[in-house]
């Protein structure tokens, strides 16, 4: 594993990334409105647009996972990093439905490499013990993202138009790249030092056969559809629906995500120190994904009942702040059962199943609202899909604890 010092320069570099991900995807829902008041856009094709995304990002999950498990992890992040921020600067150009929907699709090819690419660095240079914090922040950047996305990318939009937000993210991305490429080291896949065999050994076919990666993945799908499902769809419910401006809008519908990037981190440093004091990482893994989906579904049902637009935004907060108690441990259960010879494929599988809620989740919530002329039926979707997500981890991920593959001996047990 690496020192201390270069652990933090890691993970800071990959808190950022993650950040800049969720910034550049959430983009086009702050940017919606004015939009589709210029080029008339009717719920259904935004829908497509949101879902677009999801449609390549989702599916090549799978050749990510494949990637950073066979190649440098480090030259791989950097290229799909730079292929999406190309595609988001080359937005600010959009003069049609088919262009602005293939630079879509391009974003998500690039942006899917960001978590299979995550979780091999993690898993490889984290110890159980300290992963939860790591990934609760890694996390609490994903929320950041698409806070300051809707905070700072709404006003640039009121101020400047939706072309210049586009112009700005894709410009300011590709800085990312140039400490990752000085301060990164490389990561080349190595038989460990037992003689035992390489990553890349473990195939897609062993996977599928382990209950405990359709437990992690149907739990994903289930994140998926009502995160996305609040991603793209927010700023337009709270503009339409609940009659904000843009700058009160910008304001107001940063803060779910403010509350869910606090209390993903905080979760993450509590279950850390939980473990650290002997803790099953199994009760305490698990306790914080069933807890969170449970919160998040009763706050996240009443919000469009209620008739304040200021309670339904504190609904709101509150339904996101308990899905962040889920986020701070997900990708953990998942790096500890997989261990480091199976992470990138294991993650790459269970985030393409997790953003086919992406693909599913927009498209969905476009045809709700233009059957309806309303959002009700869209939240109390999202709330039913979080208790189906309760029953997946309950019943097909019975321990938290390192599977064993064919050609390594059996891992020690906690």
């Amino acid at each position: 594993m690496m020192p201390r010092g270069k652990q933090t320069t890691l993970l800071i570099l990959l808190i950022v990334a993650i950040g800049i991900n969720y910034l550049d995807r959430g983009s086009l829902s702050v940017a919606k409105p004015a939009m589709t008041a210029e080029f008339h856009l009717n719920p259904t094709e935004m829908g497509f647009l949101f879902s677009a995304f999801f449609w390549s990002y989702a599916l090549f999950q799978l050749v990510a996972g494949w990637l950073v498990d066979r190649y440098d992890v480090k030259w791989v992040y950097a290229a799909g990093f730079l292929l999406w921020s190309i595609a988001t600067f080359a937005m600010s150009f959009f003069t049609s439905f088919a262009a602005f929907f293939a630079l879509r699709l391009l974003l998500g090819i690039g942006e899917s490499v960001a978590y299979p690419a995550t979780s091999r660095l993690l898993a490889e240079n984290f110890p159980e013990e300290r992963r939860g914090f790591a990934n609760g922040l890694i996390d609490a950047g994903s929320k950041l993202g698409p806070a300051l996305s809707t905070l700072i990318g709404g006003l640039v939009v009121a101020e400047f138009g939706w072309r210049m937000l586009f112009i700005v993210l894709g410009a300011v991305s590709v800085l990312w790249l140039i400490p990752w490429v000085a301060l990164v080291p490389s990561q080349r896949n190595q038989t460990d030092a037992r003689g035992m065999q390489p990553v890349a050994a473990i195939t897609l076919r062993e996977l599928t056969r382990r209950r405990e990666v359709w437990g992690t993945s149907l739990g994903m799908f289930c994140l998926g559809y009502v995160w996305y499902f609040l991603i793209s769809w927010l700023p337009s419910y709270l503009v339409e629906e609940r009659g904000f401006s843009l700058e009160n809008m910008a304001i107001l519908g940063s803060l779910p995500f403010w509350a869910m990037a606090a209390t993903t981190a905080g979760g993450g440093w509590l279950s850390d120190r939980l473990i650290q004091r002997g803790a099953s990482p199994t009760r305490v893994r698990k306790g914080f994904l069933l807890t969170g989906f449970a919160l998040c579904a009763v706050f996240m049902f009443p919000a469009a009942m209620v008739r304040s637009p200021q309670l339904s935004v504190g609904l709101l907060v509150a339904a996101c702040a308990s899905l962040g108690i889920y986020t701070s441990n997900v990708w953990a259960v998942t790096q500890s059962l997989a261990g480091r010879h199976a992470v990138g494929k294991w993650t790459g599988l269970q985030n393409c199943i997790g953003n086919f809620g992406g693909v599913v989740s927009p498209l969905l919530t476009g045809w709700i609202v233009s059957q309806t002329q309303s959002y009700y039926l869209a939240f109390a979707g999202a709330s039913i899909v979080l208790l189906a997500g309760m029953f997946a981890y309950i019943f097909l991920v019975p321990k938290v604890a390192p599977l064993t593959w064919a050609g390594e001996p059996a891992p020690a047990r906690s």
